[in-house]
């Protein structure tokens, strides 16, 4: 099976692939784990891969050209396989998921860094959003190796005993907030791809308040078990109405507001 990996950081992968299971599986040749440079996809002196994120905000957001580039460099010489990325809003990694992706003969990972990705590598190039957890880590290159060491035990020969292969499953730890709203960033047109009109009118008013509901949309649709336990607002709460949330019976000030 082979993995391949775009990250701007190659060599994190150089003593994971060194020791322990993977090194194991790799001597086999049962699978080919290939990171790719990122860098190596961009066109400026200083090799940049992120940029500022349209509509204002903290931090900075991955570039869709080189990952575009990236991928496209694999479909080159052969088609990549599944691509997969990672988000809190993707779907929940486990070991039911893990027996369905063995299957495949190529997995490529695109390891965001930073504030994320621009959204329309999710939106258009990537086949699978994922998470692994409820939690915030730096960059997909750990969310990555922890894919590929769970599928990779489940390759026949990886393992000593196949039996080793059997997990439990894990509890789900609880989120206090809602999933952000899609970051995109330069350019603001890509193979027709255009970037919302509204984080480029300068109304912060109006931008702040398209993130809220798509943030609010985007938990409704991908997590809606989180809406439980955030606090919600009179004005969100008509937002996610209009979306077809009929969620009652909560203690906040919901069910006092709901006449329907």
């Amino acid at each position: 099976m082979i993995f391949d990996i775009v990250t701007i950081f190659p060599q994190y992968f150089e003593s994971p692939l060194s020791c322990g299971v993977l090194a194991r599986a790799i001597n086999k040749g049962l699978i080919l784990v290939n990171p790719i440079n990122l860098r190596d996809f961009t066109h400026d002196l200083h090799k940049t891969t992120d940029d500022r994120p349209f509509g204002g905000g903290e931090g900075m957001v991955m570039k869709v050209e080189p990952i575009w580039e990236a991928i496209e460099s694999l479909k080159e010489h052969s088609l990549p396989g599944k691509v997969i990325t990672f988000s809190p809003g993707g779907q929940v990694f486990d070991q039911q998921l893990a027996t369905e992706l063995v299957h495949e003969e190529r997995l490529v990972f695109i390891c965001g860094r930073y504030e994320g990705i621009d959204a329309r590598v999710t939106e258009h190039i990537a086949d699978i959003e994922l998470s692994i957890g409820d939690y915030v880590m730096s960059g997909g290159e750990a969310a990555a190796l922890v894919v590929i060491e769970t599928i990779s035990r489940l390759i026949p020969g990886v393992l000593g005993c196949s039996e080793s292969a059997k997990r439990d499953s894990f509890s789900e730890d609880g989120l206090g907030g809602l999933l952000e709203a899609p970051q995109y960033t330069r350019p603001r047109q890509f193979n027709s791809w255009e970037v919302p009109e509204v984080l480029l009118s300068g109304n912060h008013s109006a931008i702040s308040e398209w993130r809220r509901r798509e943030s609010l949309r985007l938990t409704l649709e991908r997590r809606p078990e989180i809406l439980d336990k955030v606090s919600l607002n009179e004005q969100d709460i008509k937002w996610l109405r209009d979306l077809g949330w009929h969620k009652k019976n909560r203690s906040d000030n919901y069910d006092a507001k709901d006449k329907s």
